[in-house]
């Protein structure tokens, strides 16, 4: 088995969920090793993405797991069978890691559902807007750098799968640009939200009771809801997130955030008269 150098989160996702089913069996990676006639490193790198895992390795260590879930060993199956390089490899070595997992982790997804509370979602920003937002960055980037970022937010968009979008209205109204970026974004935000695969709902200022000002998120849908990604800004980086009860901690936060929202139409109106007033 060739070990690989970086592993993908998909692959280590792949490994995260075939340690969780040894753990729930009972058994040791030493005791899970030798029903596969492996040792113990093997096993290791296979539950931490750092090789990869037959179709019949999978099966057989779901197997020996008790594992009746025939969707989700097809699922993992998939996974492990998967062999995709997306436009995202690229950018590899070129741009951090996380920037092409949140591309792989969108080009596999089922459907997006995101919350922007401060900046407007990279699926919908402008050019300009991306680059204004990157230019904030401390320390700056070179401009090398800078346009590998930008260029790599925009061939996201090129991804076409039902996305739910709740926005604040803070998020529409920072200009981290001048006024006319700003239009500018809106204007797109607009176009963009009557395509049919995409819902655009505003959280205005005037809500009372609004407390879910931390809930921006990015949820993405996997094959299975077990297998969906909450995917999360930190200080130096994106932070994935895939526990169980996570996912149903931001499935219903999503959920609450979304309820309180505009309806589609009137959130269309309210950014319309936005734009108005730039």
């Amino acid at each position: 088995m060739v070990q690989r150098r970086e592993p993908t989160a998909r692959q280590m996702r792949l490994g995260i969920e075939l340690r969780r089913l040894r753990e729930a069996a009972g058994l040791t990676a030493i005791e899970a090793a030798a029903l596969l006639g492996a040792n113990r490193v093997q096993m290791s790198h296979i539950e931490s993405g750092l090789v990869g895992v037959s179709e019949e390795r999978v099966r057989r260590l779901a197997s020996h797991y008790a594992c009746t879930d025939e969707e989700f060993i097809d699922a993992l199956v998939a996974m492990a069978a998967d062999r995709t390089r997306g436009w995202w490899e690229e950018y590899r070595g070129l741009l951090p890691t996380p920037f092409l997992d949140l591309a792989e982790l969108e080009h596999h997804a089922t459907f997006l559902h995101e919350v922007a509370i401060l900046h407007v979602s990279g699926l919908l920003q402008t050019e300009e807007y991306a680059r204004a937002l990157f230019s904030s960055r401390v320390p700056e980037l070179t401009t090398e750098e800078l346009e590998l970022r930008v260029q790599h937010r925009m061939r996201r968009q090129r991804a076409s799968i039902t996305y739910r979008l709740v926005i604040h209205e803070a998020a529409l109204r920072i200009r981290v640009s001048d006024r006319a970026a700003s239009r500018a974004q809106l204007l797109r935000i607009l176009a963009l939200s009557e395509a049919d695969n995409i819902t655009v709902r505003v959280i205005p200022f005037d809500l009372d009771g609004f407390t879910r000002a931390s809930s921006a998120m990015t949820y993405v849908g996997g094959p299975l809801p077990k297998l969906d990604t909450v995917v999360r800004d930190a200080p130096h980086g994106s932070v994935f997130i895939d526990s169980a009860a996570q996912l149903d901690a931001y499935r219903t936060r999503f959920r609450k955030v979304e309820a309180v929202a505009l309806a589609r139409d009137r959130s269309r109106d309210f950014i319309y008269k936005l734009t108005k007033e730039l």
